[in-house]
């Protein structure tokens, strides 16, 4: 896994289809590996494989989708499609995601969700090593099924939260974090360190997602701070941002203030993201790495830098 890579925004003020163009620049500039989530825009194996068809040699993490809206043979068939059609490096991330997304939009439950990760990466590991699945848990039940094609590939899991980074710590090759200070980064390394070496397992890597601006301008400024509003009610989020000292922002978003009144200031970004001249996020994003994360994903505003050119030229591996 590469120390660098690049993920796919989804700003809300900018074309979908720029998630590609991200891609094609992300990859022209040397970048290992690129991350691509779903909102509400594109299916997130669909949008992979549109990235595998423009791009010559970048790996593709899929994820982090959420949790229990995806059975885990949908999930094993649609890694394992990308993985055998693109022929490059192939991984699955996995979340907790919010009660609005999965019981909200697709009407599945969202309670036990860190059971729910433990089972779930069980059958899915199963499907993708190409065994039969007979499994018969509390969340999860399938059987019957088994991959023709098997395609094994490293599991990410999204943690936030003591039950789901324990989980994380004990089943996941790799742990991923979003929107978070250097400092949070460094108590879940300690954390999932001493909870691997106690289930007698190497610990598993830890990635962090960072939203990134070179020289900032207004309009780049507001599309992060739009974005990070969208963060401010969600579980474990909201108490992160609280924790840095924004508790009545998070109080007014969950108490259902429209996200556009929602006065997010510069410093709550910074606090979680790298913003000013290139040498000052350089020297941030040596700070991630220095607080314990082995990868650090770029998030490209891309308001004032359509697809993240400039940024991604000039913060290039």
């Amino acid at each position: 896994m590469s120390a660098l890579g690049v993920v796919t925004p989804f700003w809300l003020d900018r074309p979908a289809a720029e998630a590609v163009d991200i891609a094609v620049e992300a990859d022209r500039y040397g970048f290992g590996e690129l991350w691509v989530g779903e909102m509400a825009t594109f299916d997130a194996f669909a949008l992979a494989t549109a990235v595998s068809l423009r791009t010559e040699r970048i790996g593709v993490k899929i994820g982090p989708l959420p949790l229990g809206v995806r059975t885990p043979v949908a999930l094993g068939l649609g890694v394992a499609s990308v993985a055998t059609l693109a022929r490059r490096p192939v991984g699955l991330a996995l979340g907790g995601s919010s009660p609005a997304i999965v019981s909200g939009w697709h009407d599945r439950p969202w309670d036990h969700a860190a059971l729910r990760m433990r089972e779930t990466v069980a059958a899915v590991r199963t499907v993708l090593e190409g065994q039969r699945l007979s499994v018969h848990g509390k969340h999860v039940r399938s059987n019957g099924f088994r991959l023709r094609e098997p395609a094994p590939v490293p599991i990410t899991v999204a943690a936030f939260g003591p039950a789901m980074t324990r989980v994380a710590a004990e089943i996941a090759d790799e742990v991923v974090l979003n929107l978070v200070p250097p400092s949070h980064v460094s108590r879940v390394r300690k954390e999932i360190d001493g909870q691997a070496h106690a289930a007698g397992r190497t610990p598993p890597r830890l990635a962090v997602w960072v939203p990134v601006a070179v020289d900032p301008g207004e309009a780049t400024l507001r599309q992060l701070a739009a974005q990070a509003s969208v963060y401010l009610s969600p579980p474990g989020y909201g108490e992160m941002f609280a924790e840095l000292g924004y508790g009545e922002l998070v109080a007014a978003a969950r108490s259902g203030a429209k996200r556009a009144s929602l006065a997010v200031p510069p410093s709550l970004v910074a606090d979680v993201g790298a913003i000013g001249s290139a040498a000052q996020v350089r020297e941030r994003i040596a700070a991630y790495h220095a607080a314990g994360a082995d990868h650090v994903g770029l998030v490209p505003a891309t308001a004032e830098d359509p697809a993240g050119r400039t940024l991604l030229r000039e913060l290039a591996p």
